[in-house]
């Protein structure tokens, strides 16, 4: 593991999900599941996620519209969560499920609009 790269991605993956959320996923780890949240902690937050050039707010954008494409609606909501705290509005995360649903189908924009909601109620946006 490159801990410059670990490090540099904690702090993206607290930034964007919280501190609480992330160090309860790594205080849950064990030595079956460690090696993967310190592995996608350096890759994807660290790698991925600190390389300035998108900014956090394009990156859950981004992040929202190709997890959602994927239909991995647990993800989704972790990650709706993240993008309100990276500065997505409510009227941009809607566009972004507008095009999933041109893109994916309606059935796939309907499960994001349920998620959204719920999301969107906690943070008191609706």
């Amino acid at each position: 593991m490159n801990k410059d790269l670990f490090e540099a991605g904690l702090v993206q993956r607290k930034a964007t999900l919280g501190a609480e959320y992330v160090e309860n996923n790594l205080a849950a780890a064990d030595d079956f599941t460690r090696p993967f949240q310190e592995a996608m902690t350096s890759w994807c937050w660290g790698f991925g996620w600190a390389d300035d050039a998108i900014d956090a707010k394009t990156r859950s954008m981004m992040n929202l519209s190709m997890i959602g494409a994927l239909g991995k609606m647990h993800e989704w909501e972790i990650h709706c969560r993240g993008a309100i705290n990276n500065g997505v509005s409510n009227e941009e995360i809607r566009a972004i499920i507008h095009v999933i649903g041109i893109y994916c189908g309606v059935p796939q924009s309907l499960e994001c609009f349920r998620v959204a909601r719920k999301v969107l109620e906690e943070h008191d946006m609706l």
